[in-house]
């Protein structure tokens, strides 16, 4: 088997000498200095390429209609095609000349997308109706067999958009404001992680039973949360992750500085099984792509940085009011998603659902280090609010461990 090769693409100035030219001044002028580059490492990251400069083969003429662009930030995504899609966005000269001057500048999300392992690639169209700039996309699997990719977006307008693509992101249809999901001004940088809708086991007298979560968060939440409080831990997974598995969230470091308050973000989790592997005979179905979001919760300032859950992506009135992981300033963030063996799973292959999380934080200032969190599932359905009016459930105050920049 080849040994698979990483990709990371990056937009950046084309020489040392422009680092000095802030996309800010970019966007005012429309002089577009950026570069689309890539690196490639074939040993999974020990070592990478030098970068290749992709702009002229991928961007062409079309850079002349750019002010400026950029890449994510964050992580990417390949679908089960093997299309790698990259997040993007670029500020389209709307009109060139205003006595002089360049008019009109206007922020629009899209994707940069490969079919052949990334040797070559396309970019798609921008999202159409609304501003939008900073982006994330999750492949979204709906129960019917049908499958959209999902785009969750920076704006300026207040709040969130999203915008669904039937194409693999060649084209997104309108965008919509999802007014559960706030921005503070001018906006900031979210970050959105699929995966499947988890099983529920229920104990029986004679053997457990596999039961999918289904449905949007509103209503089914309640009902999850009440299955989950009739399970001992054991059921529900275990407390924590399984002895000696290097990602287990032991207890963090005493020597590393807390900014702020870090509530607590680990616990039992939640195992989603194998559906095979359920003996409930309940026909085959297309497990539902559930997302979480992370992002700071208030819309005055970039401070408070929560977690949102959606179990029905397409829906913008789906989504959760936020768990707040951590008090104080925050600001940028990026999800993960793992599956992890978990030798008490009440299924064989059971896997044990968790979430890293880096962010931005400090006590004055976002910006002060990045810190990680390391949380389940189970500890985000216990931690969210049901309705907007319910008091947040709070964990103990705990110190996290932290990476600082």
């Amino acid at each position: 088997m080849p040994t698979p090769t990483c990709w990371c693409c990056a937009a950046a100035p084309s020489t040392a000498a422009t680092w000095r030219t802030p996309e800010a001044y970019q966007i005012v002028t429309g002089q577009n200095v950026t570069r689309l580059c890539c690196v490639t490492s074939a040993d999974q990251g020990l070592s990478w390429s030098t970068a290749t400069d992709l702009t002229q083969q991928v961007i062409g003429a079309t850079i002349k209609d750019w002010a400026t662009f950029a890449l994510g930030p964050g992580h990417g995504i390949q679908l089960r095609s093997g299309r790698l899609l990259v997040p993007a966005y670029s500020y389209h000269i709307d009109c060139k000349e205003c006595f002089g001057q360049l008019c009109k500048t206007t922020p629009h999300s899209f994707a940069f997308y490969s079919d052949d392992h990334g040797r070559g690639w396309r970019f798609g169209e921008f999202i159409p109706n609304l501003q939008t700039g900073e982006c994330q996309l999750v492949s979204v699997d709906e129960e019917d067999g049908s499958n959209v990719l999902y785009c969750n977006a920076r704006s300026p307008l207040g709040f969130r958009v999203q915008a669904l693509s039937t194409d693999d992101g060649a084209v997104f249809h309108g965008g919509q404001l999802v007014q559960r999901l706030v921005e503070p001004p001018p906006g900031c940088h979210g970050s959105v992680i699929g995966f499947p809708a988890p099983l529920v086991y229920v104990p029986s007298a004679s053997r457990d039973t596999g039961t999918p979560l289904r449905g949007s968060a509103r209503p089914l939440l309640p009902g999850a949360l009440r299955a989950l409080g009739h399970l001992p831990a054991r059921q529900a997974g275990g407390a924590g992750l399984p002895a000696g598995n290097p990602h287990q969230p032991d207890e963090p470091s005493e020597d590393c500085a807390t900014p702020g308050r870090h509530n607590d973000a680990h616990g039992v989790t939640l195992v989603r099984g194998h559906s095979a592997a359920s003996p409930s005979p309940t026909p085959f179905f297309q497990a539902p792509t559930w997302i979480l979001y992370s992002h700071p919760t208030s819309s005055m300032s970039r401070v408070n940085m929560g977690v949102h859950l959606s179990t029905f992506p397409r829906d913008a009135e789906s989504w959760t009011e936020p768990w707040v992981i951590y008090e104080g300033p925050s600001a940028y963030s990026d999800l993960a998603y793992l599956e992890l063996p978990h030798r008490e799973a009440p299924v064989a292959g059971g896997t044990a659902i968790a979430s890293p999380c880096l962010y931005e934080n400090g006590t004055r200032s976002p910006y002060e280090q990045i810190s990680f969190s390391m949380f389940t599932l189970h500890d985000v359905l216990q931690n969210i609010p049901l309705t907007a009016t319910a008091p947040r459930h709070r964990a103990k105050r705990r110190r996290r461990s932290c990476l600082v920049s």
